[in-house]
């Protein structure tokens, strides 16, 4: 089958420079007389609108290329693809060789995803609800959260990401990571991509968080963060691959608790220097790039390069210690109410990161890693399913997945309706949504999102990933 009007729709985006074309929900995409970039693919279900601003955006990504030598060999984007605000399409993969572009990660580096379960059932838990509520409350809004470190151990945190901050605490614990199982952290490291490090400098920190002696109280640790980053609680409601489940340790009934957040105001820092940087390097006397998206080539400034993939590491492993402590404070919480309660991890990873894959680097932007064999994690709203998925490690599209849905209305356009619209039209009747500003609701109201289920669906039949399992959501942390 073809989308309604797809003539007219080929037409109507060729006259926005686009060169366009349909073939079994891909849309393949070039800028208009530009037969020397790649073309880009991406895969829509066939329900769901075609935005000409994120193609534009993608097309300008895949034809990024330095003029000393390197350049964009292949582009893709997955089904929550829409547009970004800073240029570069949501849901967009490129895999460059000889450059590399700080733009298309952009500053929320290292946001991901990070799945918990726990052996409580929804009555236990509902039974205790308010409780644990006010608790987590306190942490994630009121900053009564204790994740106080010794400059010593933020220096390790930045370094080596997981593991170095976990050398650190066990040698000196602080905070409330005194109460916590450092063992069983530790354990859990492997089911963190990269172990949760990456070779990072901590002398690319800002400096206010990495001084040379004393103790270090960092506001942005253990935070959420805005826009559409939340804490969920989730019940595993379907279990469709039960060998693998059974291997991650996932079971029917179970409560799982999701977290979505990043690098918060280091990965800000980090990639507007980058961002910054990138542009004043360009080549005196050269024409900007239309897109305004700069790389840095290999060929030019090898030193560069290797200085911002370091750089970008640096904020990266930030962001797998902030997802831990969030998932940590929300465990310890835990076992305050409920007692013996242990939540092992299930996995951890990340959607907005460079990684060194295929003939030089693939860079997602709002797109999961998909080895074969890894878990993935794909968020619905907070009125919806997610599902606990595994890569099948298809090359067509970058051995990669979807990061969620993807927005239909912008944060804005939701802000602006939603005042006039009910509940009901919103999508927010019965959902338990925590949250202190009720604007972040109605922004992020399950009306704002792409139907879930086709986006799933038409990865699974692209061979992408397949189900593990499916998760409904129960109440959702908002900051």
């Amino acid at each position: 089958m073809q989308p309604k009007n797809l003539k007219r729709l080929l037409r109507a985006l060729e006259r926005q420079g686009l060169d366009v074309s349909y073939n079994n929900r891909i849309y393949s995409v070039r800028l208009v007389n530009s037969p020397d970039v790649p073309i880009a693919e991406v895969l829509l279900p066939e329900d769901l609108p075609v935005e000409a601003k994120a193609l534009k955006q993608l097309a300008n990504l895949a034809s990024v290329r330095h003029p000393s030598g390197g350049c964009v060999c292949r582009a893709c984007a997955t089904p929550d693809f829409h547009p970004g605000d800073a240029g570069v399409a949501i849901g967009s993969v490129v895999e460059t060789v000889g450059q590399v572009i700080p733009g298309a990660v952009g500053s929320d580096i290292n946001c991901g995803m990070r799945l918990h379960v726990a052996d409580l059932t929804i009555e236990e838990f509902l039974a205790k609800r308010d409780q644990f509520v006010e608790r987590m409350k306190g942490d994630y809004f009121f900053g009564t959260r204790d994740v106080t470190m010794t400059a010593q151990t933020m220096q390790a945190l930045f370094q080596y990401g997981v593991p170095g901050w976990l050398d650190a605490m066990l040698n000196q614990p602080t905070g409330s990571v005194v109460k916590s199982d450092l063992q069983q952290l530790a354990q859990e490291s492997d089911r963190i991509l990269l172990g949760g490090s990456m070779d990072g400098d901590w002398k690319l920190a800002p400096e206010e968080l990495v001084p040379n002696a004393g103790l270090v109280r960092d506001g942005g640790l253990a935070t959420i963060g805005g826009g559409n980053h939340f804490v969920e609680v989730q019940r595993v409601d379907k279990v469709e691959n039960r060998p693998l489940a059974h291997a991650w340790g996932v079971r029917e009934g179970q409560l799982a608790f999701m977290i979505h957040s990043g690098s918060r105001n280091v990965g800000k820092y980090i990639g507007g220097i980058w961002r910054d940087k990138a542009k004043a390097i360009w080549q005196k006397g050269l024409k900007y790039p239309d897109s305004q998206i700069f790389p840095l080539s290999t060929h030019s400034h090898p030193e560069l390069v290797a200085s911002y993939l370091q750089a970008e590491a640096t904020a990266a492993n930030y962001a797998f210690v902030n997802r831990l402590l969030l998932a940590e404070l929300l465990r310890l919480r835990l076992r305050e109410v409920y007692e013996d309660v242990e939540a092992p991890l299930v996995y951890d990873l990340p959607h907005n990161i460079t990684l060194p894959e295929g003939q030089g680097w693939v860079t997602r932007k709002g797109a999961c890693p998909a080895h074969a064999g890894q878990p993935v994690i794909i968020p619905g709203s907070m009125g919806a399913y997610s599902y606990l998925m595994v890569g099948r490690g298809n090359p067509a599209f970058c051995n990669s997945a979807s990061h969620g849905a993807g927005r239909i209305y912008s944060r804005f356009d939701l802000n602006r309706k939603g005042a006039s619209q009910s509940e009901a039209e919103l999508g927010l009747t019965g959902i338990d949504c925590i949250t202190l500003r009720e604007e972040r609701r109605i922004e992020e109201a399950p009306a704002a999102y792409k139907p879930i289920q086709s986006v799933i669906d038409v990865q699974v039949e692209a061979e992408m990933v397949d189900v593990v399992a499916r998760l409904s959501p129960v109440l959702t942390f908002k900051a």
